[in-house]
């Protein structure tokens, strides 16, 4: 009965098969992976969690095949090959790209047919007729020279960065930087842009125009102060307890300080006293006065300690756009997960805004929310504080001083 049995489900196995089409032969690789459940990982080589799925294979030198994997806390990829199990390099090359183009015939029918998403200008760059984006040697070179004359000025690394950016999201639109009305055609087609972004791009420019001797006449941007988005307490700790180790803590100081990112992420060991419970901050932005933090909550410093000191700044040497891109990921799942499209809303600043907000509820004392910001005016600091904590005298006093 039982070698009917099997062969029944065996039979049942091959009409499957035939219906579902041929079965692929199974290679060697996976049959040891099969055979060897217990090389199957059990935790994240990144954050330590235990969600794990597989991912596809990655090929080694020697011809097998080794399981990835893909964690679902962090989305960290990685596969637990052993050492001396060297992986085949893989090819990073994009065929969206005209550099990857070796002949324009096959390009320009499938461009005629709408089937590739290179653009017209891309192809004429290819073919040599010269298109804006084939930028001439003295617009890179002006690019480099507009860098150094605002380190030369005093410019803060924050301001340099937002110039340098502003200047090439106009080159990848397409504009000449030398010709203020192509940069004024650019700057009317956008209009993804906000009314802030589109100050800032103004802004970068003119100061780039000046110092090459151009003037033009600025176009009009109209910005409004808006109401800055205040989430809950409760919503905030959600958001730490679903991001990474070292995302958690980097949102744990913004909360607990109220830090602009960019100066928690040059926070170094030497600034944090565990004894003490103390945090110093001696490199501020935007001109900002220099603070110090005592008597935090010590599940901070726990937080903080558990960190690999693997350098003299606290978060490591990787660059806070690496940072944010994973705590955007991490924001995006767990907004799902939840079922909170509210905590889409949260961003690094979100919190600086969010603990102005819950100083001013429980003091009273606009002055105190100023000096713990950091802030030399006044203005700034009332500008953090939502209305939504505030007495209805307070809310036109700061509408005063917004509009006056």
């Amino acid at each position: 009965m039982e070698n009917e049995a099997q062969g029944k489900g065996v039979s049942h196995g091959s009409r499957a098969s035939g219906r579902l089409g041929k079965k692929r032969p199974c290679n060697g690789s996976r049959r040891q992976s099969a055979a060897h459940p217990s090389n199957e990982p059990q935790h994240c080589s990144r954050c330590g969690g235990a969600r794990l799925a597989k991912d596809g294979f990655r090929e080694l030198a020697e011809g097998s095949r080794i399981q990835r994997w893909i964690c679902g806390d962090c989305g960290h990829k990685f596969s637990p090959g052993g050492p001396g199990r060297r992986l085949l390099g893989f090819s990073r090359s994009v065929l969206n790209r005209e550099e990857s183009i070796v002949s324009d015939r096959q390009v320009r029918v499938a461009l005629a047919r709408g089937t590739t998403a290179l653009d017209a200008a891309a192809l004429e760059k290819h073919s040599g007729a010269g298109t804006p984006l084939d930028q001439p040697a003295d617009i890179k070179g002006k690019l480099v020279q507009f860098a150094f004359y605002m380190q030369k000025q005093g410019y803060t690394r924050e301001t340099i960065r937002g110039n340098e950016g502003a200047l090439k999201a106009l080159l990848v639109r397409n504009a000449d930087l030398l010709d203020p009305e192509s940069v004024k055609e650019v700057l009317a087609r956008e209009q993804k842009w906000s009314q802030n972004r589109r100050r800032n791009v103004i802004n970068g420019y003119t100061l780039f125009l000046k110092i090459n001797g151009l003037k033009w006449e600025k176009p009009r941007c109209n910005t409004t102060r808006k109401i800055p988005f205040i989430p809950t307490e409760q919503e905030i700790d959600e958001l730490i307890a679903g991001c990474p180790t070292t995302v958690a803590t980097f949102l744990q100081v913004l909360k607990e300080t109220a830090m602009r990112s960019g100066e928690a992420k040059t926070l170094k060991w030497i600034e944090v006293d565990f004894q003490r419970r103390i945090i110093t901050l001696n490199e501020p932005e935007k001109g900002s006065l220099t603070r110090i933090w005592n008597n935090l909550n010590p599940k901070l410093f726990d937080m903080l300690n558990a960190l690999p000191r693997t350098s003299p700044y606290v978060f490591g040497e990787s660059s806070l756009n690496s940072l944010k891109a994973t705590f955007i990921r991490a924001r995006r799942r767990l907004a799902f997960k939840l079922q909170n499209p509210r905590l889409l809303e949260i961003h690094f600043h979100t919190l600086r805004h969010w603990k102005a907000t819950m100083l001013y509820h429980y003091t009273k004392d606009v002055m105190e929310v100023k000096e713990f910001l950091g802030h030399k005016q006044l203005l700034n600091g009332l500008l953090l504080v939502n209305s939504m904590y505030i007495d209805t005298c307070m809310v036109f006093f700061i509408h005063f001083l917004l509009y006056s």
